[in-house]
Order: structure tokens, then sequence, then C-alpha cells
């Protein structure tokens, strides 16, 4: 029996813990079904981690390292190389591992914090044979640093997701050609910081509105097609262009693995595909929170530690005092934003502050997020240069929040300034 059980050893599931003990919560149990702890972090061997955090510069194994040593320094009980296959909604997590075999736990609270994965080939259905050359970004990643294997020569990317933008430097240095980042919306979905980094600084191409759409090569890939695309996502006749490649990565997107959620029971957000949470991070499930990229994908890993410290210092003050009130306010979103975390705010929460992540579906160079209850406007947060692949925050004090304004939904909206 423990009083936390954390799910996950990345950089969320380390933050969350690390904050519950420091809340004083000591009978807690990370639960890493990798070999080590540190999550995708460990193959991100490029630095910018840690800006925000720490006030400098690291790698991503650097940014891991130093919660690890936090973590290390308490009495927190660490599982890795352990598969968590099962939790109920009593809170009883069940395990495999080499060691232990089969072993079920008991917690007075679970913190979720499995990651992501990404999207592969078939969930975008690329036309075109099987070839072998294609690989996620991520997995590409993985594969030259970690296991020191050079992917291929000559490559294109579908995507200009973070890691696909990454990984065009990165075969760069390694020797390889990038012809191109392919992408199907009219904007990117990584940050500016890394287009102008990884593409611009390397002469590497960005198509925008533009798709692969056949994929050839019998045993090894040859070459990919690639079309521009209208407004509606569909491939422009005759605007066909092929490329002699020996490598395709895809970075299209990532989704929460959420299957043990699910099988709490937990209801997921569909525009997030995490779970619904409150403020302080938990879920509907009474006792159950979630942080980290699980919850909703992240563009900066200091905001996935800020996050955890949210569930976890929550998880404590659960199991150290109760659970608290439900009576909240609902959040939804107008005007261009896609979604917000949290979905749900306490009326009695506690909190002075409460942050909300939110994410827009264009390009703004100067606007407004509005906060109104029943059309009253409660609050206004001039924004400049926003983007769909940078994560907004804003900061509600709650003494903002209506006290009886006769409707428990807050909507979180964008304005756009000429």
């Amino acid at each position: 029996m423990y009083d936390l059980i954390v799910v996950g050893g990345g950089p969320a599931g380390l933050a969350a813990a690390y904050a519950a003990w420091e809340k004083g919560i000591r009978k807690i149990l990370i639960l890493e079904r990798d070999r080590e702890l540190g999550g995708i972090l460990n193959q991100c061997i490029h630095n910018g981690f840690g800006v925000k955090t720490f006030g400098e510069a690291l790698s991503g194994p650097e940014y891991a390292a130093r919660f690890e040593e936090l973590v290390e320094k308490t009495g927190i009980e660490i599982k890795t190389d352990t598969m968590v296959l099962d939790i109920d909604g009593q809170k009883n997590v069940s395990a495999v591992n080499p060691t232990d075999g089969y072993v079920t736990y008991s917690a007075k609270a679970v913190i979720l914090a499995m990651g992501c994965r990404e999207r592969t080939r078939g969930a975008i259905s690329i036309p075109g044979s099987r070839p072998a050359g294609i690989f996620s970004a991520g997995t590409a990643q993985r594969y030259m640093n970690i296991d020191g294997f050079m992917v291929g020569r000559r490559a294109v990317i579908l995507g200009s997701g973070d890691i696909g933008l990454i990984m065009a430097r990165r075969l760069t240095l390694e020797g390889a050609k990038v012809l191109a980042c392919v992408e199907i919306m009219p904007q990117s979905s990584g940050l500016r910081a890394n287009i102008a980094r990884c593409l611009d600084d390397f002469g590497i191409p960005l198509m925008l509105s533009h798709t692969v759409t056949e994929i050839r090569g019998d045993r090894r890939l040859t070459g990919v097609t690639v079309q521009k695309v209208d407004e509606k996502m569909t491939p422009i006749p005759g605007t066909e262009q092929y490329f002699d490649c020996d490598t395709l990565l895809l970075s299209v997107g990532l989704v929460p693995e959420n299957e043990l959620t699910k099988k709490i029971g937990i209801r997921l957000d569909p525009r997030t595909r995490g779970a619904f949470v409150f403020e302080n991070r938990e879920t509907e499930t009474e006792g159950v929170f979630a942080c980290g990229n699980v919850l909703h994908v992240h563009d900066l890993v200091d905001y996935v530690s800020e996050e955890a410290g949210f569930a976890g210092e929550a998880a404590a003050d659960y199991i150290i005092n109760g659970e608290m009130p439900r009576d909240s306010f609902t959040l939804t979103t107008s005007g261009g934003v896609t979604y917000t975390v949290p979905q749900k705010i306490r009326k009695k929460s506690g909190k002075k502050l409460i942050n909300i992540y939110l994410r827009i579906n264009r390009k703004v160079r100067k606007g407004d997020i509005v906060i109104t209850s029943a059309e009253k406007e409660i609050a206004r947060y001039h924004k400049e240069n926003l983007a769909p692949g940078e994560m907004i925050t804003v900061g509600l004090p709650s003494v903002l929040m209506p006290a009886d304004s006769g409707s428990d939904v807050l909507n979180v909206s964008l304005e756009e300034i000429e």
C-alpha cells in the first residue's frame, strides 16, 4: 500500500513525484516501463530545454538528470522495466516486471504521466508500397542518438512537428541530404525557433500546403511523390513533384498514451485526447490526476514540469485532506481557441492564480485572449505573434471569477486585432 503511485518516469512523472514529496508525502512509488528514467528526453540530445525552469539551455538528458538527482535524494521508490497493465477505479495498479513478476499495488492517489506516442503511416493512409526506409521521426531519433545507426542518406520529412524539424537538422549534421520538409497545413505545427534553427539555417525548404501522395520502392524506398493540396486538403492534379530519396520521416502528430486512462473509465476530451481535468489536474475520477503529454501535447518540457508540479501538490493535498468540493465552472472555447487545459475550474479552488493553457487554430500577429462569464468580460490578455504550434498561457486571478453570475460556464475566446 502506497500513498501515491506515479505511472511514468519521464519529465512529468519525476516532477510530480518530487512535488508530492516536497508537500510531505513519503510513501511514493514511480513505475516506469523503460530501463531507465527520463522518458523521451533521453534521446533528445539537442539543447534548449530548461530555459524557463533552470534559467539555462540544457540538453534533454541533462534536463532529465536534474530531476533524477532531486528524486534520488528522497525516499521515493522507483521500479524501472515495469509495465503497468491495468488500473481500476479503486486505485489498484497492476504491473509486471522481470524481477517481481505480476504484482498489484494499491494507493490513496494515482498520477498518470504516461506521455504520448507518434502517429504512424497507417494513421494518414499514404498510398504505395511498404518498403524499408519509412520511419516516424522519433524512431529515427532513437536509432541515431541512442543506438548509433544512420537511417538514410537522402531524406524527405512529412510534417513539420518539432521532432521532424529537429531531425532535419540532425540528419544534415550527420551528412545526409534533406530534400524538403512537407506540411499539409498552410502553417507549420512546430515552434518558430525550430523552423529558423533547423530549416532556414541549413537551407532546407519548407513546402506548406503540400503532402506525400505516393511511395515508391520495393525492398527499400526509392522515392516519393509530393503534391500541393487545396483548402479541403485534397491533392491538386498537375502539381506532382517527384523526390529521389531513400528515407521518409513522418512527423505527423502525437497522440497521448491514454489506454490506461480509458480502463479506469475516465472521460477523455476529444480535442486534447487527454482527460478532462480540474485546475489542480485531478480527473473526473476522485484521487486520479493527470499531467504532461498524456493530458495534452506540450511544446516545451518546462511547461510539462510546471504542470506536473500542480498535479503532485494536488495529489498530496488530496492524500492529506481528502476530496475537495466539485462545484465548478466549465471552460468553453470560441473565436479560434481550439482547447483549454484545465477544462474545469473549481469555484473554491484555494488557488490565488489559475494557469490556463490553450492553443489557437491560426497565426495571429496581434490579438486578445478574452475570458467571459454570462457574456460579461472578466479578464483580457493582450498577446502578439501567436501561432498554432505554440502553447499560450494566461493566469486568471481567482478573485476575478464571478461569485454569482447565474452561469457555470467561462468562455475563452480569441479576438484578433487588425
